[in-house]
């Protein structure tokens, strides 16, 4: 199954909204630390609400752990980032994946870009630097989920 990873967040919010998407899409988010704020963040709860008791979350203390786990579970990295070959609309996502979420301020270093086997770009305006890190995730993932015919069953008729 697909799953989101999250390298050295830095703002708590984004956070909060990452584990949100995770629990709504019913994904794991695999949260790399160290982080630039502590995880009982009010910022964080309030972006997360009520979702963060759903959300399924992995803390991996850093990310040669991280990076360990998933080559044993023989999982595929694809980073985002802005710089990146293939666009979303034109890659092959897979359910081994793993999508990668680079810090917010400066991505990932070398060593972890050089790490990821795969990575795509969202098609943007010219002379734009990138997107929020928490839209980017969902626009990158619902192509992944498209794709894969991977969306949970919806509850909407249930709510009528």
């Amino acid at each position: 199954m697909l799953r989101l990873a999250f390298y050295q967040p830095e703002i708590p919010q984004n956070t909060g909204t990452l584990l949100r998407l995770a629990a709504c899409m019913g994904i794991s988010l695999d949260l790399i630390e160290p982080c630039g704020f502590v995880l009982t963040d009010a910022r964080m709860r309030r972006a997360g609400m009520d979702y963060l008791e759903l959300a399924s979350l992995n803390r991996h203390e850093n990310w040669q752990a991280f990076h360990g786990e998933a080559m044993q579970a023989k999982r595929r990295l694809v980073l985002l980032c802005p710089r990146a070959p293939h666009s979303l609309t034109t890659f092959t996502f897979t359910s081994s994946d793993t999508l990668l979420l680079g810090t917010e301020s400066s991505g990932v270093p070398e060593d972890v870009r050089a790490a990821c086997p795969a990575s795509v770009h969202i098609p943007m305006l010219a002379g734009r630097r990138s997107l929020n890190v928490a839209i980017s995730a969902a626009m990158v993932l619902t192509e992944a989920m498209r794709q894969l015919e991977a969306f949970p069953a919806s509850s909407f008729l249930e709510m009528q």
